[in-house]
């Protein structure tokens, strides 16, 4: 049974705080990065409990391998470089929201709380509205594959930034 103070602490993790908005940024840097070397415009940062990016990386899909994705490659770092309690105590910091695939290799690392500039939602409907498809694997919220883990996002300012990024990608000229 929770109590208030559980559901003021869940409340407290769904809430993207100014210190994870200058993650979030650091994140973006990185999608913009990998939009740049020619690869999807996703990246992401595993910080340590005192502040400490431990971890970072970006898209690395271009070459043919579509698990090279960020989050994935965090997960893998971390089950090798951290302990249970180091990993339970982190944040994942990304550009995007977690694919299934990432949040059900975050879940199984047992990863800590996940905060995201944009959400697989919203990236789904700024596809569509462009006229191309949602992608090959449904996009399921992080709430959906790992109901355990705390998330929050998307932030609304740098989610502008991240459609920004897609649209390039896609050879989308945005209105305004």
């Amino acid at each position: 049974m929770s109590t208030e103070s559980d559901n003021g602490a869940a409340n407290a993790s769904q809430t993207v705080t100014d210190r994870d908005r200058e993650f979030l940024r650091r994140c973006v840097g990185l999608a913009d990065e990998a939009l740049a070397a020619g690869d999807e415009p996703f990246g992401s940062l595993l910080v340590d409990e005192g502040g400490t990016v431990r971890f970072h990386d970006r898209n690395r899909v271009k070459d043919g391998d579509a698990t090279r994705h960020p989050e994935f490659e965090i997960a893998r770092w971390a089950a090798e470089h951290l302990s249970p309690r180091e990993r339970r105590t982190s944040v994942v910091y990304t550009s995007g929201e977690h694919c299934p695939m990432c949040s059900a290799a975050h879940a199984w690392v047992g990863l800590g709380r996940i905060v995201y500039a944009s959400s697989a939602e919203q990236l789904v409907a700024w596809r569509r509205s462009w006229g191309f498809d949602a992608g090959p694997v449904a996009a399921l919220p992080i709430r959906t594959v790992a109901p355990g883990i705390p998330v929050a996002g998307p932030d609304p300012s740098l989610a502008e930034e991240v459609r920004a990024l897609h649209a390039r990608m896609l050879g989308v000229t945005l209105d305004g």
